[in-house]
């Protein structure tokens, strides 16, 4: 009992110091050297959950979006590794949250600006949103025109991912977001099921500027810091056959005011 108070102690005192640097904190967390449950509640929850090859690749995802030109630097090891991200394909069925994000108003744009411009806009988004998704825990699988089709192994990372993605979008754009839950078939650079196909048609109701989720999502992850839930609806999405009971989320004031100062 004693042993177990003083390692509860030491650990909220850990987290209290991790949590005095905001930018250290979300780099940890990005890394996956510490999970956000475990700074949520230390000492009761896991420290971190990513395998060692994990935080390999969160590491080297962020060289390369903040300078892209490190990559001919890094080898073709390197090179190697990031492409397969590191993890074999086995094609096992996995529970995972799936995230989709697209920017509204982006053909238009790029009939406007040209393919040069809007590939610069794509880039300049897709360095903001990864250190995002990697903060939540998740993976972005794919990039799909302008938008991303993400993962998470909890539902928590992917309701907080899509509320402060909303905040990432490129002017004049606004980036709309969708969120499931379900059984899905992991591939090395894919993730293939039902549940990508619902994800896909939420990220469609959605308009510019808002994220929306499935009560499976919201009911799974509970109470999640820094995210309110609005009331649900049932809608038929297309090609969906049974009709989805869909809320819309949003970042809490406080933590609006945190992503807009981190990006």
């Amino acid at each position: 009992m004693a042993v177990g108070r003083l390692r509860r102690l030491l650990a909220r005192k850990a987290a209290d110091i991790i949590l005095l640097d905001p930018d250290a904190a979300d780099v940890a967390l990005e890394m996956g050297l510490v999970d956000r449950r475990w700074l949520e509640n230390p000492g009761r929850a896991p420290i971190a959950s990513a395998a060692p090859h994990q935080v390999l690749e969160r590491f080297l995802e962020r060289v390369v979006e903040s300078r892209p030109s490190r990559l001919s630097a890094l080898g073709l090891g390197a090179a190697q590794l990031l492409s397969s991200r590191l993890i074999p394909p086995t094609g096992r069925s996995q529970a995972l949250t799936v995230l989709f994000t697209d920017l509204e108003g982006f053909t238009p744009y790029t009939a406007s600006h040209g393919d040069e411009a809007a590939r610069a806009l794509l880039r300049d988004h897709q360095r903001v949103a990864g250190p995002v998704v990697r903060r939540e825990g998740g993976r972005i699988v794919k990039h799909i025109g302008d938008g991303l089709l993400c993962t998470f192994p909890l539902p928590q990372g992917g309701l907080r991912a899509a509320v402060a993605l909303l905040e990432t979008a490129p002017e004049p754009l606004r980036l709309r977001a969708g969120v499931h839950m379900g059984e899905a078939i992991v591939e090395a650079d894919d993730v293939i099921g039902h549940v990508v196909n619902v994800a896909a048609r939420v990220a469609e109701v959605a308009r510019g500027g808002q994220a929306m989720a499935t009560m499976e999502v919201v009911r799974e992850a509970g109470p999640t810091s820094g995210v309110v839930v609005g009331k649900p609806r049932a809608r038929r999405l297309k090609g969906i056959s049974e009709r989805v009971q869909l809320v819309r989320i949003r970042a809490e004031p406080a933590s609006i005011a945190a992503i807009r100062q981190a990006g």
